[in-house]
């Protein structure tokens, strides 16, 4: 199977995540008395925020990169009218990967990073080549590529740390339950059973990244 399809598929054959918790920011949660989110808020996890303009630098980068990719612009955009929902539920599910990957001890060095972007590199055929699929299928900006092979990494050694898929996304669906997400209803509403921002299509898959196949993207 591709790379980056890999961020797209049923719980019992998904996971995907990417993004630093570094774009976190401490501040109140979501108002509970009003059922409103505070402005400026896409969602809280694990009592800390991730702001709309966090999510919207997320968004801007891809249309950026869409809006650049030539005679494919207009169509690439019409692709992907739910970004900010795709993003969003990237932004939290990172947020929980990681936490899972801390309470079982795996981490990811940056050479591991590298190393997997320079085997992505070779078998897509170059960066042009590898930038375009991952715009097109997994929709994400040259900038987000690093982020993502990241996230592959931790995932994949998450599973092999349990021996067995199953046991691993349990873990992360405690992780998740531990956080207690709530998302700005602007965005949709989380799914705590699936692990996944509701009327999404980018929640778990299982399936290990194998970066000798040919990729389809990053």
């Amino acid at each position: 199977m591709h790379d980056l399809p890999a961020l797209e598929a049923p719980l019992h054959r998904r996971t995907a995540l990417s993004v630093s918790a570094a774009l976190l920011a401490a501040a109140p949660l979501l108002s509970a008395c009003s059922g409103q989110a505070r402005p400026g808020t896409a969602a809280v996890v694990g009592g800390e925020r991730i702001t709309t303009s966090a999510l919207q630098a997320q968004v801007g980068d891809v249309r950026a990169a869409q809006n650049e990719s030539g005679p494919t612009a207009a169509q690439l955009i019409q692709a992907s009218p739910g970004l900010e929902r795709v993003k969003l539920n990237k932004m939290i599910q990172t947020v929980v990967l990681e936490r899972a990957a801390k309470d079982a001890g795996v981490s990811v060095g940056e050479k591991e990073v590298q190393d997997f972007r320079k085997a992505q590199l070779e078998k897509a055929g170059g960066s042009e080549k590898l930038a375009a699929a991952a715009l097109e299928q997994a929709q994400l900006a040259p900038g987000q590529l690093d982020a993502d092979a990241r996230f592959k990494l931790l995932r994949d050694k998450l599973f092999d740390h349990y021996g067995s898929q199953d046991k691993a996304v349990e873990k992360l669906a405690s992780a998740a339950k531990a956080l207690h997400i709530e998302v700005n209803p602007r965005y949709g509403v989380w799914d705590a059973q699936q692990i996944v921002l509701g009327d999404q299509d980018t929640p778990w898959i299982v399936q290990r990244t194998r970066p000798e196949q040919a990729p389809a993207g990053a």
